[in-house]
């Protein structure tokens, strides 16, 4: 592929250090900035109108967790990486975060992006999200940049209540409604083979293209899916290929998709590519959901991608990084998650070559950007037959209650809490999940709050008896999967959340010498004894146990009120 001056400009830049740090997320109106615009105490009326550029743009959203309604959702005040990535790109967050991305303090963009004295910005900027009001923004940036494709990067039939219920029915018709063209996955899968092909095969049909390159039919090695389709934008061939999240079978129930075969899967892709071009494609496009990290290694692997759209990691990443390989240079970017955001990327193409680009991560203030009328009256229908039990009251949050960080969270530490409680045991460990929305100081927590962190299809609960050698291979081996200094080997989410163990971790060391110091009320684990362990979310076949959205909202509406006094982070050396 042949680059432009801009994207040779931007190529060479990862050398220069910091010159990428400094781009703005994009232009809006009248030339500015959007951390021009979104510098000041509030969101200008004019902010989304964002000027049309180029001639093909796709619109990009990811990992909105079933999210129906405008929300909280905090960005994570730790997020560490592998050793070499500790503390480094994309590993940021909080103040470093903004000082690297040039965004100033307490501005709405620094609210929207980071958790940067986020407990008083609420308050001003309020919640963000909505899919009537996301819809609002695609009308609108549709009927500006015609024949434009808005594309969806999965995680979006999982994370609530009512998706739960329906089996992600919500969440189908409403991308229908919001009008997404191509999406690819990963928690849909945790729905079964049958559901997702009956989706794919029915309600998908003539609407919506679910593509992934890299799902084969583990008895006939056939492509599961469309590997990629053709569309043309205003005269522009263009290919999107799918890149459906590669560890599915690990991170979830090997039985709930036992007959599929995932992976990475590089030299497909190649090959898809490569017949895409071939079909005289002059855009070409990964919809992904493998992680930033992972897309920035496969972009360095792989020719003849423009731009690889992300997901799963749930990285709010304001400007496209460009990867150079043995083609030229690819672009990656992550849109953010749970709907905050809407990922906008302008090309100009001219001769079959793309000339220039212009990209904006766009994010969704529900205070500004008004409601469309269609949209929430769907919404409204399809939650009605559940309201009741959604605003079940359970208790009251005196503090910030969060999920999002690389070891635990205040809404983590009440799962812990409930886990132990209610199976009489000395240790919990609960699942290192992205989603999950805030409950803010002094709000009731309802029942739809607790679904939220919980509406899993493999819910049950477990209580075990491990010994201390066996509790230390379990945290090694999920702090390898997260710490591995190897994007390809980091398969699933953030860091176990722990409950009563005390222990520390070197990010520094390899598998098997990352976790020490383990230690239960005051002593030393022994590594031969044995300790009881609650916990849920397993991926065996046949597991037996009460539900954790059950546990969790008995144990609230027992407490009445409810306080976080201290989270169970590990001691952290490197």
């Amino acid at each position: 592929m042949n680059i432009s001056r801009r994207d040779f400009l931007q190529a060479v830049s990862i050398g220069m250090g910091l010159y990428l740090a400094r781009q703005p997320f994009g232009y809006a109106s009248d030339g500015k900035s959007i951390t021009e615009l979104l510098k000041g105490d509030s969101v200008p009326k004019n902010f989304y109108d964002i000027p049309k550029f180029g001639n093909v743009s796709l619109l990009h959203f990811t990992d909105c967790h079933a999210q129906l309604l405008p929300l909280y959702y905090r960005e994570p005040s730790l997020n560490l990486g592998a050793a070499q990535y500790k503390e480094t790109f994309p590993f940021l967050s909080g103040d470093k975060f903004l000082e690297h991305f040039g965004i100033p303090q307490n501005t709405p963009l620094a609210y929207a992006t980071s958790s940067s004295n986020f407990e008083n910005l609420y308050h001003k900027f309020g919640a963000m999200g909505g899919l009537a009001h996301m819809k609002t923004l695609v009308n609108q940036l549709k009927a500006s940049r015609p024949n434009s494709l808005l594309l969806d990067g999965g995680d979006t039939w999982q994370g609530s209540g009512t998706s739960l219920w329906t089996k992600g029915q919500d969440m189908v018709d409403a991308s229908i409604l919001l009008g997404v063209d191509v999406m690819t996955a990963h928690w849909e899968f945790t729905y079964g083979m049958e559901r997702v092909k009956h989706v794919v095969e029915n309600d998908f049909s003539g609407k919506i293209d679910f593509v992934a390159q890299n799902v084969l039919d583990l008895e006939f090695e056939e492509p599961v899916f469309k590997s990629y389709v053709m569309k043309e934008i205003n005269g522009v061939p263009v290919a999107i290929i799918g890149q459906a999240f590669p560890f599915a079978p690990i991170a979830h129930p090997r039985h709930l998709i036992e007959d599929w075969q995932f992976g990475i899967r590089e030299d497909n892709l190649q090959e898809m590519i490569d017949e895409a071009r071939e079909g005289g494609a002059q855009v070409v496009a990964l919809l992904s959901h493998n992680g930033f990290t992972v897309d920035m290694k496969l972009a360095s692997r792989v020719s003849g991608l423009d731009v690889i759209l992300g997901g799963h990691t749930h990285d709010a990443i304001p400007t496209v990084q460009p990867v150079k390989n043995s083609g030229g240079t690819t672009l990656v970017a992550n849109s953010g998650s749970m709907g905050k955001f809407l990922a906008v990327l302008d090309f100009d193409v001219r001769d079959g070559k793309i000339r220039d680009f212009q990209f904006n991560m766009v994010p969704i203030f529900s205070k500004v950007i008004p409601a469309d009328p269609e949209m929430t009256s769907y919404i409204k229908k399809v939650r009605a037959p559940y309201e009741a039990k959604l605003s079940e009251k359970l208790a009251v949050s005196k503090d910030l209650l969060y999920r999002r960080g690389t070891f635990n969270g205040s809404f983590d530490q009440v799962i812990c809490d409930a886990l132990m409680e209610s199976q009489n045991a000395e240790i919990a460990f609960s699942p290192g999940f992205r989603w999950g929305l805030n409950v803010l100081p002094g709000q009731t927590i309802t029942y739809e709050d607790v679904m939220a962190q919980t509406a899993i299809t493999y819910p049950q609960v477990t209580r075990n008896l491990f010994t201390g050698e066996m509790i230390k291979l379990i945290l090694e081996s999920v702090g390898d999967n997260r710490f591995n200094p190897d994007p390809y080997f980091q398969q699933g989410g953030d860091m176990v959340r722990v409950g009563g163990l005390r222990y520390s971790i070197d990010l520094s060391k390899p598998e098997g010498q990352r976790i020490n110091d383990m230690t239960l009320h005051g002593r030393p684990l022994e590594a031969s004894k044995k300790y009881s362990v609650a916990g849920w979310a397993s991926v065996a076949r046949d597991v037996k146990g009460v539900p954790i959205y059950d546990v969790l909202a008995d144990y609230l509406y027992d407490k009445e009120e409810v306080r976080v006094d201290c989270i169970n982070d590990p001691l952290i050396r490197s």
